[in-house]
């Protein structure tokens, strides 16, 4: 029995709230069980450097934990010497994910920047991030459509992202932290909407799995997606 006691191939309860910010252009609450992540998107009116004058547009990511997000306080990256490893390697994995769900050359010269910033952590703060971040990066785009910025809204197909795992020998989807601090493996799957995988992060905490370990835990993150992708779709009426 998980600690959850979820069954093994059940999602946490999954709530993402669209504009929860009135300042953003496109925002998001995201909920993953106790795991709670704000999304912004927020328009750039000019490209990066490198692509100027190319006729694609861009999009990233910034990620963070609020000093109570966990157990114990943490001390705000921005009062020592930056950002770690952890946030850097977290952040990229965001960009791209979303960026894989958009076709940028119908958003030339133009920049969106979805900021993540987790409020409270109970495992998952990326794949919330990257779930939640979609839903405002679809509302960003929306606005820019009204206002005449862009002519349709580029995105193609949804995006979205969970953990599985092997906890106590059987393989479990959507770690919660006390499952995820001790599963002798750990996963994160980034799958769009029509299937596509974007990117796949698995580490062998204890012992290494094989193929037929891995084959389980992606039907898994291919159900859950599909749970996540109707989700999105359902909260933003598309």
């Amino acid at each position: 029995m998980r600690p959850s006691k979820r069954a093994f191939d059940e999602i946490r309860q999954v709530i993402l709230e669209p504009d929860i910010n009135k300042h953003a252009e496109g925002s998001c609450f995201a909920r993953f069980g106790d795991t709670q992540v704000l999304c912004t998107a927020s328009l750039e009116d000019k490209a990066p450097l490198w692509l100027r004058n190319s006729g694609r547009g861009w999009v990233t990511a910034e990620y963070g934990m609020l000093p109570r997000s966990t157990g114990v306080r943490i001390e705000r990256e921005a009062c020592h010497k930056g950002q770690s490893g952890r946030t850097h390697e977290i952040q990229r994995l965001i960009g791209r994910s979303l960026r894989a769900s958009v076709d940028l050359s119908k958003i030339p010269d133009l920049s969106i920047r979805v900021d993540c910033d987790v409020i409270q952590a109970d495992g998952g703060t990326r794949t919330a991030a990257i779930t939640g971040g979609f839903v405002a990066l679809y509302r960003a785009f929306e606005k820019l459509k009204k206002l005449s910025i862009i002519e349709e809204n580029p995105i193609f197909s949804t995006v979205s992202a969970i953990s599985c795992g092997f906890y106590q020998g059987e393989a479990i989807l959507d770690l919660d932290y006390e499952e995820d601090s001790s599963a002798e493996t750990d996963a994160n799957f980034v799958i769009t909407g029509s299937g596509g995988i974007v990117e796949i992060q698995g580490t062998a905490e204890k012992i290494p799995f094989n193929r037929e370990d891995f084959n389980k835990l992606l039907d898994l993150a291919y159900k859950g997606t599909s749970e996540l992708s109707k989700i999105q779709k359902t909260v933003l009426g598309i």
